[in-house]
């Protein structure tokens, strides 16, 4: 049962009923989902053909499903390729709020992580199967060990498996038991070895039962290399205020580190504190999340888009997304009014996306599911800055005809992290990785101007600023100016000063408390135009990017810092 959700009388039925053509309805939405679970599960970008080989239905079908689903930005054409875009990560946001899971467990695993210098993940049931919903790495770690955000693995190959399952029913070991039938191998579980060799049914039952009594008893579970060689974990529940494990804090280490009873001596005690940390925080008396922002509610592309929109699709990816707004889930009624759509519509589509686990009723409210985390939130969750800004800057770049950058500010340098190139006899020769001194590049000014004044006036001073051409300002009053009008004017014009010749133009990427954490920028030719004519006619492009940038971060980093590498 969901943190602080109590069970009452449903709102409505428990079945569609038939005057509303639910199958009709409902057909949409369900090939939607299909199509984009296999495009975001896909190690590699598909085409549209490969996607009606996959699912079986007509490529005119899919080409509909696509079109609608490129049209909200949950998938991105590159040429001919379609690939998952940052924005398909609302939904999974939309279960971690209305679960209360994303405020709950970010502190305690950040705390473990760092105190235990091991990684650590959180871990629920997804139906028969345990699903990563959080995750921490020790801070400096070159090679971190853990699964990732939304990866789903066989619950009796993991220590948190075993905590968890201490609370099944009947009807989770009847689908376990089917699971395994149709895939004793774990081939279906990209996240885990596939097993080479498997033991009988009865065994593999035998040997769970005996592992989930175990750590019902004990208060943890211990895994040594069974959910992969090298690998042991030490798994502790969460519990509900019944005492019913709703969730797993689990801590993995290799075995070259720890040994399974030196990682159990060294984790258990810092472990089972969290875990009462984390079911304060879930089972508090506070059972509001803080409201993020509003997501768009559904706007009917028809008109603009004819018949290739799906509107069926669409209007269930709106109630889906919306459910997210806040925690422990929305009625009906509320679900209708923060999606835009009808009652009848809001229910038909709540109903549809109940029967095919992407969402839980409880009493009268709905909220997401773990399964939705399957929609490609392990491998969007992954995403750095330089990836999402990518494609917005080769787009830029394209746009602009002029080579687009992405910069972040490190000590008093900038460092690239992502280019756009466009060939040209004057084009700058910069590439990712390149480093130069944020006082005399558009993008360093940019960086600096969003630092307080201390901090600015720091950075300068240690940058010991000097000519770089004639044209370079070195006196910290001249540069403490500039960075005022940068500022006030939210972009930077730098002319001439890091190199003869050199213009450039940059505007500030923020992240969702509005702090710069990148910047962007077009570096060209001075040439015989003046720098107000480069200003006038690529501000405007470059701050659409940044804008896009923008958007797309506060999707993946929704509830936690940006990424820069």
């Amino acid at each position: 049962m969901a943190p602080g959700v109590s069970r009452a009388a449903p709102e409505a039925p428990t079945a569609p009923a038939s005057a509303d053509s639910p199958a009709e309805a409902a057909g949409p939405l369900e090939r939607g989902l299909a199509v984009l679970r296999i495009a975001a599960d896909a190690p590699h970008p598909v085409r549209p053909g490969d996607l009606a080989r996959a699912t079986g239905l007509a490529r005119s079908t899919v080409d509909r499903i696509t079109a609608t689903l490129t049209h909200l930005d949950h998938l991105r054409a590159v040429g001919r390729d379609l690939v998952p875009a940052p924005r398909l990560m609302e939904f999974g946001n939309a279960y971690l709020r209305a679960s209360g899971m994303s405020q709950a467990l970010r502190p305690s695993l950040e705390r473990l992580a760092r105190t235990l210098d091991e990684s650590v993940s959180a871990i629920v049931l997804d139906g028969c199967d345990a699903r990563i919903v959080g995750k921490a790495v020790p801070p400096g770690r070159m090679i971190p060990l853990g699964f990732r955000v939304g990866d789903l693995l066989p619950a009796e190959r993991c220590a948190a498996g075993a905590v968890l399952a201490a609370g099944w029913q009947p009807d989770t070991y009847d689908a376990w038991r089917a699971r395994r039938a149709a895939d004793p191998l774990d081939e279906t579980f990209p996240a885990v070895p596939a097993r080479r060799t498997t033991p009988p049914p009865e065994q593999v039952e035998a040997d769970f039962a005996a592992w989930t009594a175990a750590a019902d008893a004990d208060g943890w579970a211990l895994d040594d290399q069974l959910v992969a060689p090298g690998l042991v974990a030490v798994a502790v529940p969460v519990r509900d205020p019944d005492g019913r494990p709703v969730c797993a804090i689990s801590v993995l280490a290799h075995t070259s580190r720890h040994s399974g009873d030196a990682l159990r001596a060294h984790a258990l005690a810092t472990m089972e504190e969290e875990a009462r940390h984390i079911a304060d925080a879930l089972y508090g008396t506070s059972t509001e999340a803080t409201a993020p922002p509003a997501a768009p509610a559904y706007a009917d592309a028809k008109p603009e888009l004819g018949p290739s929109f799906l509107q069926a699709l669409a209007r269930g990816l709106a109630v889906l997304t919306a459910l997210g707004r806040r925690r422990g889930g929305l009625t009906l009624a509320e679900a209708a009014e923060a999606a835009g759509l009808s009652y009848p519509s809001t229910r038909r589509n709540l109903l549809t996306l109940r029967q095919l686990g992407y969402v839980e009723q409880l009493g009268r409210r709905f909220l997401p599911s773990p399964r939705v985390l399957e929609l490609g939130y392990a491998r969007l969750s992954t995403l750095t800055l330089a990836d999402i800004a990518q494609p917005h800057l080769t787009e830029l770049a394209g746009r602009a005809r002029e080579s687009a950058s992405l910069a972040v500010l490190d000590g008093t340098e900038v460092h690239y992290v992502a280019r756009a190139a466009v060939q040209q006899i004057t084009s700058a020769r910069i590439m990712p990785g390149t480093r130069l001194p944020a006082y005399a590049t558009s993008m360093g000014r940019v960086l600096l101007a969003d630092l307080p004044e201390a901090d600015r006036r720091e950075r300068i001073d240690a940058s010991h600023p000097r000519a770089l051409t004639p044209h370079t300002l070195t006196s910290p009053d001249a540069l403490g100016a500039a960075l005022d009008r940068v500022a006030r004017e939210g972009h930077a014009l730098v002319e001439q000063e890091l190199e003869a010749g050199l213009r450039s133009l940059a505007v500030p990427v923020r992240d969702r408390s509005g702090r710069a954490v990148g910047a962007v920028n077009i570096a060209l030719h001075a040439g015989p135009e003046p720098p107000e004519h480069t200003r006038d006619t690529l501000l405007p492009a470059l701050r659409a990017c940044a804008a896009r940038i923008e958007s797309d971060l506060a999707v993946a980093f929704a509830d936690g810092p940006v990424q820069t590498g």
